[in-house]
């Protein structure tokens, strides 16, 4: 890549930006309470979660790590995108009301609430590895990607301290509201940018047909067969909406935005908002890296299509801008992750090692942490490299991690009789499984389980986790009944919702809503399938 079409205002710009970001950041902290620092002072309206949540999803992480995938895979990567929009309608459902209505700060918290605080301890230290090792570590990797093509001479190790340093500088004294906000504007420039390269990329390659013509049949289908290595049709159905489930309703990393709404209807159009933006990324993230094959068709790293497209394609200034973009995309993801991750740790472990610690102290325990976090994430970033690509890196980690978690949320939430002890050793089970299959896939990869689909392993997963929850319930006393009572699903709720629907218009009733983001999602897939 010729990097000198790197022109002096473009580094302006970025510098400007990414200064200009901090400083917005911090002038939209907001801290002068627990409940401020980390969830924003519960305050956020529907169309600041939903662009909050697309953000945060949509990162330079998962913007390089689609067009990447596109390159080399095709367009079946777009399958865990449009299926977040019907995850998030089943969230919206039937999670969130119990999510707000119980005030918690944590997902664990939650769990805490449903089973006991085994669960809660165990969830916690779960995700804050994952936090760690998938959401951090992977976004200073992508952002060092793009740095590193454009200063080659300097250090990857540099590159990424000032990138960890950068992401940071406003998580640490703004907290939750400083993320949010400068989430939004982050994921406006994207959008704005990603549309603009589309376009010229469109231009470029002189129309879809050229497209067609060097990329195979099945790299341009959605639904593809049981042996593809990307996205096999039982993989679509039976692993990306498990993966899915874990990481939109689930995470804490993603539903700590969601807790921020002001209220219960903000929070399910947000949700619903955020899902309806996930549709059209085929068009201007995943497609501009299957058309890369026209430009550039012989790369050796997929990883690098998204910044080779830019730096060869749009001019002088829109490079700066869209490179800002992404790097503060990075940072805003990464900020967001250290927010979540210090959450987990002041509010699971210390404040209930230290009930008596006043707000104040609060802050600056979740300040502290989010240091040793973002020091521990750029100390592993390195070792991404080993993996084949930044987004099979993903894909493979949170596959691992997401079965035995969405047991317990998916069973606690509609059987009543699960108990704390279901779930406790349904989740160390499937540490202790999943911890057995990486190992197989290192050290005796000629096996037959070690060459399953990860789409297919983690189904596998599931079904085991959940024996295990049926049968150790089933045999452990019931659970109390405030458990049951505050924390399960009944009919009730739904037959009562629908009276309270039905003095709203169309347009604010979330059913509805449901319904129309549903039909245009299946109009999207029926004309990829």
């Amino acid at each position: 890549m010729d990097t000198n079409l790197l022109h002096r205002i473009d580094l302006i710009i970025m510098f400007v930006y990414l200064v200009g970001m901090i400083f917005y950041g911090l002038y939209h902290s907001k801290r002068t309470s627990s409940e401020d620092y980390f969830l924003a002072g519960r305050s956020m309206t529907w169309p600041v979660v939903g662009i909050s949540l697309f953000a945060a999803n949509i990162s330079s992480t998962t913007l390089i790590g689609l067009a990447g995938d596109a390159y080399s895979t095709g367009i079946s990567v777009y399958n865990y995108e449009w299926m977040a929009a019907v995850i998030l309608v089943f969230f919206s459902i039937f999670f969130l009301p119990f999510y707000l209505r119980s005030g918690v700060y944590t997902m664990p918290e939650f769990l805490e609430r449903r089973y006991d605080s085994r669960s809660r301890y165990y969830f916690s230290f779960i995700t804050l590895i994952g936090n760690v090792l998938i959401e951090t570590a992977a976004g200073l990797y992508a952002g060092s990607l793009i740095l590193k093509l454009v200063f080659p001479e300097v250090s990857m190790t540099l590159i990424i301290m000032l990138l960890a340093f950068a992401a940071a500088a406003y998580t640490i004294p703004g907290g939750l509201n400083a993320v949010v906000h400068t989430e939004v504007i982050q994921a406006i420039l994207l959008l704005a940018g990603s549309l603009v390269l589309t376009y010229i990329t469109y231009t470029e390659v002189g129309g879809w047909e050229n497209v067609r013509a060097v990329t195979p049949p099945d790299m341009i289908s959605l639904i593809r067969p049981i042996d593809d290595p990307s996205v096999p049709w039982t993989g679509l159905l039976f692993g990306v909406p498990l993966l899915g489930f874990y990481f939109w309703a689930n995470n804490q990393f993603m539903v700590q935005r969601v807790l921020t709404a002001k209220d219960l209807n903000h929070g399910r159009w947000g949700a619903l908002f955020a899902g309806l933006l996930k549709l059209p990324v085929l068009f201007f993230m995943v497609l501009p890296g299957t058309m890369a094959r026209v430009l550039f068709p012989d790369l050796e790293n997929a990883d690098t299509v998204f910044p080779t497209l830019v730096f060869n394609l749009l001019p002088a200034g829109l490079i700066g801008l869209l490179m800002a973009g992404l790097l503060a995309a990075m940072s805003s993801s990464i900020s967001a992750t250290l927010n979540s991750a210090s959450t987990l740790i002041t509010m699971d472990f210390v404040k209930k090692a230290k009930p008596g610690l006043s707000s104040a102290q609060l802050v600056r325990v979740g300040q502290v942490s989010t240091v040793i976090l973002v020091l521990l994430a750029a100390a592993w970033t390195p070792q991404i490299e080993k993996f084949d690509s930044l987004f099979k890196y993903l894909q493979i980690v949170v596959g691992m991690i997401a079965p035995p978690v969405v047991v317990v949320f998916i069973w606690g939430m509609f059987w009543k009789k699960g108990n704390a002890n279901g779930a406790f050793y349904s989740l160390l089970s499937g540490f202790g499984i999943a911890a057995t299959l990486i190992t197989l896939k290192v050290v005796a990869p000629e096996l037959a389980i070690s060459q399953w689909h990860f789409l297919h392993t983690a189904p596998l997963l599931f079904v085991c986790c959940s024996v295990i929850y049926v049968a150790v319930s089933l045999v452990s006393p019931a659970p109390r009944p405030d458990q049951i009572e505050e924390y399960t699903w009944k009919n009730s709720i739904y037959t009562d919702e629908t009276a309270a629907l039905s003095a709203l218009p169309w347009y604010k009733n979330y059913r509805v809503l449901s319904v129309l983001l549903l039909i245009l999602t299946a109009i999207i897939v029926w004309n990829f399938r």
